[in-house]
C-alpha cells in the first residue's frame, strides 16, 4: 500500500517532465561546479565526477585535488587546481582557504571521495561543512569521514548525501534514531523510517536499495527504478548527475535530483 508521502516514478512516468524539458541551451548558464577529491595513490572518483558531469551538461567545471598528484594527473583533465596536502599525499588542514575560494566561485560543490584516511583531511571536510554554506553533494568515501559529525551533518541546508545501505545504518546510529536499519529492509519500511528522519532533519539523502534508488527530503520520498547492470560504484556518477541537475534548479531540490536518476 502507498503511502501520501512516497512516490514512485519510472523513464516512461517522470514525476517533473518539465524540468527534463527546460534545461540551459547556452553553456554560459548551464551553471558552475567544483569538484574536490582525491589523494596521493588515487583520484578517480574526481576523474569520473568531471566526466560524468560534462556530460550531464554543466556550464564550467573545477577540479581541486591535493598538490601532491600533479606530477601523475599532467594533462588528464582540464581546469584543474590544487592545495595542500599532508605527507601521505591527502589534503593538509591548510587548504581550507583554497577549497572556500574556489566554492565561492561554484554554484555548487561534489565531494566526490577518494580522500583517503587521514585525520588531517578529516578536520578539512568537516570545517568546510560548518563554513560554507552553498550547494554541497557528498559522494563515496566522503560520507563516512562526515559521520562523526552525523548531528551538525543531517542540520546542514543545501546538503545532499549519496549513501550506501551501510553508511545509512551509520547515520542512523550516530545520530540515535529510535528505527534500526537493516539491509533486509523492505522499500516500505525503508521507506517509513526515511520519511520520519527528513522530517527532522536538513539533508537530501539518496541510496540504492532492492533495484531502486530512494530520494528523501523534507519528509517526501520519490522511488526510481535503478538499472539492473548498475555497477557496484554507481555512487560517483550518480552523485554528479545529481549535483549538475541540482545547481541549475537549486530551489527544486528533490524535483532536480529526482529527475537527474532518469
Amino acid at each position: 500500500m502507498d503511502h501520501p508521502f512516497w512516490r514512485k516514478q519510472t523513464k516512461d512516468s517522470p514525476l517533473f517532465p518539465d524540468l527534463l524539458w527546460s534545461r540551459p541551451e547556452n553553456r554560459q548558464l548551464a551553471g558552475k561546479i567544483l569538484i574536490i577529491g582525491g589523494n596521493a595513490h588515487g583520484f578517480a572518483a574526481p576523474a569520473e565526477a568531471y566526466q560524468t558531469a560534462l556530460a550531464s551538461g554543466v556550464g564550467l567545471t573545477r577540479v581541486l585535488l591535493p598538490l601532491a598528484v600533479k606530477g601523475v594527473v599532467g594533462k588528464l583533465l582540464d581546469t584543474i587546481d590544487y592545495a595542500p596536502n599532508t605527507p601521505s599525499g591527502s589534503f593538509a588542514k591548510s587548504a581550507l582557504a583554497e577549497w572556500l575560494d574556489h566554492a565561492a566561485w561554484a554554484d555548487g560543490v561534489l565531494l566526490a571521495g577518494d580522500f583517503g584516511r587521514n585525520s588531517e583531511t578529516a578536520i578539512v571536510l568537516e570545517s568546510f561543512l560548518r563554513k560554507y554554506s552553498g550547494q554541497v553533494t557528498v559522494g563515496k568515501d566522503t560520507v563516512d569521514y562526515c559521520l562523526g559529525f552525523a548531528d551538525g551533518l543531517v542540520q546542514r541546508e543545501n546538503t545532499l548525501l549519496a549513501l550506501t545501505m551501510a553508511d545509512l545504518q551509520k547515520l542512523f546510529k550516530n545520530t540515535k534514531q529510535p528505527v534500526a536499519i537493516t539491509f533486509d529492509m523492505d522499500l516500505i519500511r525503508l521507506a517509513q523510517a526515511l520519511h520520519d528522519f527528513s522530517t527532522k532533519t536538513k539533508t537530501a539523502l539518496l541510496l540504492k536499495h532492492l533495484d531502486h534508488f530512494v530520494l528523501a527530503y523534507q519528509g517526501k520520498i520519490i522511488t526510481t527504478d535503478a538499472p539492473s547492470d548498475l555497477e557496484e560504484a554507481w555512487r560517483v556518477s550518480t552523485a554528479a548527475k545529481a549535483a549538475v541537475w541540482w545547481l541549475q534548479n537549486p530551489s527544486k531540490t528533490l524535483e532536480a535530483v529526482a529527475t537527474s536518476l532518469l
